[in-house]
């Protein structure tokens, strides 16, 4: 078991190594200059656009505009904006955090591609699914001799889910009720069973209700306890804003417990854990966004796009300056040593005592259990592809009970073989997009030319 844990490991670090990172930022680059800077430009329609979409727009899709993107963001907000931004800090300094920012700004544009083409590419399945996602537009968009390579995508979502989805969230879960609350993993693992049986047996459209309401105020409350944090350290935040600019092009020397990063380091920490939180370019978040209503691909699409800045930009964002801005005794709290989630909570508990240590483990626990219910809408979409209308019910019993045997069992080699697929999902997903955009950025400008709100 040693050997394959290791074997493993060695795969994950290749996967999600620097040509990862390359193809994933440079992706990113290539459709934001091809299509204008469309983000910088656009935002606020966009905003407007997610506004008008908490009602229905068109008869085609199965939830509305606003409960797909809280569904993608259910998936995207979770243990990596807390855990995440901490270890890149940790590990690669302050500087980390600012090249989260540019993964996100070019981010925008590769969610923003994958989900136009999501939704211009969907089906109607003979059980009334609308779906969509990559596997769909490379076999729509791209023809018959690509389909191997829409078949590849879909089964590694398929594996992807059931490790970051059901097993590894509902573990994160325990272990954290565990050493907070002392509650018993078996009893956590009960509740789960129950919770999301009773939200996930019903399918997306009770999934995207429960995720249209509870995520706007899961998000809320975290932002809320991170600006409290930041307020009460006000004085320190323009020094500590400056200090992240200029970390991020000049090696960090070592402190306390931090043992000092390079340039490189925090480039590739930033970037790792940016994408890594807000997934632009795996392909994840389309097969919510394709369910939707909305009254066309451009205006659900520009919607899509919002996902990378709640979730990188704000939610990330105020992790990172939480940290940077709280101070121990023996120095910045940032280089102490600490990494991961306890830093995030080390923040919280010096800043706002006992309330912030259960705030934070309150949080994570939100965050863990809604990315579950949005990582089952995705692996649903990939069985449908793959099998048929038919497993779509099997598959939602099977991804309950691996939510609670997740939250009782070791996950180590699990936790390894969804990360090598949940990589593996970018590569047929970023091929697709660059094959097809030149369409890409043909729809975009008819799209456009019908729609006055957006400029090109």
């Amino acid at each position: 078991m040693d050997k394959l844990q290791d074997v493993l490991n060695e795969i994950s670090g290749f996967v999600w190594g620097p040509i990862m990172l390359v193809l994933l930022v440079g992706t990113g680059f290539y459709l934001t200059l091809g299509l204008h800077f469309f983000s910088f430009r656009n935002w606020i329609p966009a905003y407007k656009c997610l506004w008008e979409g908490r009602k229905h727009q068109s008869k085609e899709g199965e939830i509305s505009p606003w409960n797909a993107l809280m569904t993608a963001l259910a998936a995207d907000i979770g243990t990596g904006n807390i855990v995440g931004v901490a270890t890149a800090i940790a590990v690669g300094g302050p500087g980390a955090l600012f090249w989260m920012w540019v993964t996100a700004l070019v981010g925008m544009m590769t969610k923003f591609s994958e989900v136009l083409l999501s939704v211009y590419y969907r089906e109607k399945t003979p059980a009334g699914n609308w779906v969509g996602g990559a596997m769909y537009f490379i076999k729509n968009g791209l023809g018959p001799n690509w389909k191997w390579l829409a078949t590849l995508f879909a089964l590694f979502g398929m594996i992807a889910c059931f490790g970051i989805g059901a097993m590894v969230q509902a573990n994160a879960i325990s272990v954290n009720l565990e050493k907070a609350l002392s509650v018993p993993q078996w009893l956590t693992a009960l509740l789960l069973l129950v919770l999301a049986g009773l939200v996930l047996i019903g399918g997306i459209k009770r999934v995207a209700n429960v995720t249209g309401k509870l995520v706007p105020y899961m998000a809320a409350l975290y932002v809320l306890m991170c600006v409290i944090v930041i307020l009460i350290n006000l004085p320190s935040v323009p020094a500590v804003f400056w200090w992240v600019i200029t970390d991020a092009f000049t090696p960090t020397a070592a402190e306390g417990g931090f043992a000092g990063a390079s340039v490189m380091l925090a480039i590739r920490m930033g970037m790792a854990r940016g994408i890594f939180s807000n997934e632009a370019g795996l392909g994840s978040a389309p097969m919510a966004h394709a369910a939707s209503t909305a009254e066309s691909p451009l205006v659900q699409a520009s919607i899509g796009m919002l996902d990378v800045f709640i979730d990188t930009i704000i939610i990330c964002s105020m992790t990172g300056f939480a940290i940077l801005v709280s101070v121990t005794p023996e120095g910045p709290l940032w280089s102490s040593g600490i990494s991961g989630g306890l830093l995030t909570a080390e923040a919280f508990k010096i800043n706002l005592s006992s309330f912030g240590e259960y705030g934070v483990t309150f949080c994570l626990t939100l965050f863990a259990f809604t990315t579950g219910l949005g990582w089952c809408v995705y692996g649903e979409r990939c069985v449908i592809y793959l099998f048929g209308d038919s497993a779509q019910k099997i598959f939602r019993y099977i991804y309950v009970i691996a939510f609670g045997l997740g939250a009782i069992l070791a996950l180590d080699v699990v936790w390894l073989f969804a990360d090598i697929a949940n990589a593996l999902m970018a590569f047929p997903n970023i091929i697709g997009i660059l094959l097809l955009s030149p369409m890409l950025f043909k729809i975009v400008q008819q799209e456009v030319e019908k729609d006055s709100r957006f400029t090109l």
